[in-house]
């Protein structure tokens, strides 16, 4: 991981920061129904406020192709914001350049707070348009990123930027790298790796990165059940590629010959539809009847990875083992959940997840505060696990 700038030490007593976020938060009737990035934002902006800066927040919201659209608008997030930082006033600017946003950055005074309207009403933001950039960077004197979930994406205010104002990471941003750095740049061994979700298709580049990071890699939800397959193994009617098999077997005898532990599920939940309530079984992996599928991992495959992340010291998690969002098929994850949760609490282990479905796995099993740390971020962790150079990280490099 390269190594970085942050905050600590510099002097932004009356200097224009700008800050970028992300406060792509999800939105009903006008009204934020998730205020988790804004809340780990809050620090970082509290932090620089507090030592007089005037810190300008950049961000993008939703997928407004480049030009303005009321339903896109930022400023539907300025009371959720300012009721995060507590006692600040937070201001709103109609735009992110031009002559609106020069004249409200310009009577900021030290200490106060502006959010610029939503960066991607401009095509120039997305295109990383060094015209656009050099528009955002004449508004700082600064650039702090704080939107490690935006990361991966080589968009102006993201990367741009960084390379015309002095760069540095937030807290936030911090907090991440630090986390993602020990999970898996310098962990404790053993190290594991649960992987979940729909496909293996989607998610290959991620397993093959893992084999040489990891000891012990887990894997369920239903990207399992190609595996399966490839081991000869019956899976019914469960979601499945079976134009894959022959990469699973690659996979599998790549991981063999690394000597690298991989654990399938032993037994399954299986029901003939995926809805609440369902009619459900469990049965042994093997057994699934033609007319059914795989939608849970059963007990003795909770209770073979319970016992295999007793024995290791750090864990990476990714995915769900099952269709959690549906009851009863949440059981195995919160079970694992609860397991992986009380480990780190017993200071046994070291626990970073991330990803959308994994958070609110998480979220729904109560245990997000008694992990290690919890990424929010969604396509930038998946690429962070992958191996990837994320562009937003690199322009912060020094």
């Amino acid at each position: 991981m390269p190594k970085f700038k942050t905050i600590d030490g510099i002097d932004v007593a009356g200097k224009r920061v700008l800050l970028r976020a992300d406060l792509n938060v999800p939105m009903k009737d006008g009204k934020v129904q998730d205020a988790t990035r804004i809340e780990r934002l809050a620090p970082t902006i509290d932090e620089l406020a507090g030592k007089g800066a005037r810190v300008v927040v950049l961000s993008h919201f939703g997928r407004p192709k480049g030009k303005p659209d009321p339903k896109e608008s930022l400023k539907p997030l300025v009371p959720a914001l300012q009721q995060a930082l507590g006692s600040r006033t937070v201001k709103f600017a109609g735009d992110c350049v031009g002559p609106e946003a020069e004249n409200a950055v310009a009577a900021l005074r030290n200490g106060e707070v502006l959010l610029l309207e939503n960066t991607r009403f401009h095509k120039g933001e997305e295109d990383n348009d060094p015209a656009f950039a050099k528009a955002l960077a004449t508004l700082g004197d600064l650039y702090v990123n704080d939107a490690f979930s935006a990361a991966h994406r080589a968009h102006a205010s993201t990367e741009g930027v960084a390379h015309l104002l002095p760069a540095y990471a937030g807290r936030l941003m911090q907090a991440e790298l630090e986390a993602l750095n020990k999970a898996l740049d310098a962990p404790e061994h053993p190290v594991a790796a649960l992987v979940g979700g729909a496909k293996v298709s989607t998610k290959l580049d991620l397993l093959q990165h893992l084999l040489g990071k990891v000891d012990v890699l887990i894997i369920g939800g239903a990207m399992a059940n190609t595996l399966l397959l490839a081991q000869g193994l019956s899976v019914g009617k469960s979601l499945a590629e079976p134009d894959l098999v022959d990469t699973a077997k690659q996979f599998l005898a790549k991981a063999k010959a690394a000597n690298k532990s991989v654990l399938l599920p032993e037994d399954a939940v299986i029901a003939a539809e995926l809805k609440p309530g369902a009619d459900t079984a469990t049965v042994a992996i093997g057994q699934v009847p033609a007319d059914k599928m795989i939608l849970d991992v059963g007990p003795r495959t909770v209770a073979a990875i319970e016992a295999k992340l007793g024995d290791c010291r750090t864990l990476v998690w990714n995915g769900p083992v099952g269709a959690f969002e549906t009851k009863p098929f949440d059981q195995g994850t919160v079970a694992i959940a609860k397991t992986v949760a009380r480990l780190t609490k017993a200071g046994r282990l070291t626990s970073v997840a991330g990803g959308g479905d994994t958070v609110a796995a998480l979220g729904a099993a109560g245990v997000t505060d008694d992990l290690t740390y919890v990424s929010t971020a969604g396509g930038a962790f998946l690429e962070w696990l992958e191996g990837r150079t994320l562009p937003g990280i690199a322009a912060l490099a020094r």
